[in-house]
């Protein structure tokens, strides 16, 4: 698969990042709570940072390395926030990544995304393995991850650093024969 294809669900259009998207994602991804619970979303949130980012998506995805998406509204084409795999091919496996805009938080769209993205990884990119990650402190991600399946795997202490504060990290993950299991169609 050399294009990155656009997923629908039944509120949202997952579909690849556009440079028309900058000014939004500087919004969403500048504000100070949601750079708090990610690791790697700096704040502030520097100009030009957004476009080197999408720059990276379809080199990424072409190479197999991943697939980064705009978790958006289909009616209004608002963009919400991000949700992606960075896949780790030798080993078909993945990690899932999101975040989401402030305003559109407690609304289920994270848990939509999500369960999207784990059944196209495992039906159209041939993973064994999806396995996330979030500071103990953000108990709503880990909600998210069990939603969609993900089971508990551990905690990481200690293990990553934070504007110097070392956190804790909640490990989980699903395996393909859990997906369909559950009744993940394939």
């Amino acid at each position: 698969m050399s294009n990155q294809p656009q997923l629908r669900t039944e509120r949202l259009l997952l579909r690849p990042f556009t440079l028309a998207d900058t000014p939004i994602i500087q919004q969403l991804a500048g504000d100070k709570a949601i750079a708090d619970t990610t690791l790697n979303i700096p704040h502030p949130y520097p100009d030009g940072l957004a476009e080197r980012w999408i720059g990276s998506h379809a080199p990424r995805f072409r190479d197999g390395q991943g697939a980064i998406y705009a978790i958006t509204l289909p009616e209004t084409r608002q963009l919400l926030g991000s949700i992606g795999l960075v896949t780790i091919p030798d080993h078909q496996r993945a990690e899932l990544g999101y975040w989401l805009g402030r305003p559109y938080w407690n609304q289920g769209y994270t848990t939509e995304a999500a369960r999207e993205l784990v059944r196209f990884g495992f039906t159209e990119l041939g993973l064994n393995r999806i396995f996330a990650s979030h500071f103990s402190r953000n108990p709503a991600s880990g909600r998210v991850m069990q939603k969609i399946g993900m089971q508990y795997e551990g905690t990481l202490r200690q293990h990553v650093a934070k504007w110097g504060q070392f956190e804790d990290l909640k490990m989980y993950g699903i395996l393909k024969s859990e997906f369909r299991r559950a009744g993940g169609k394939e």
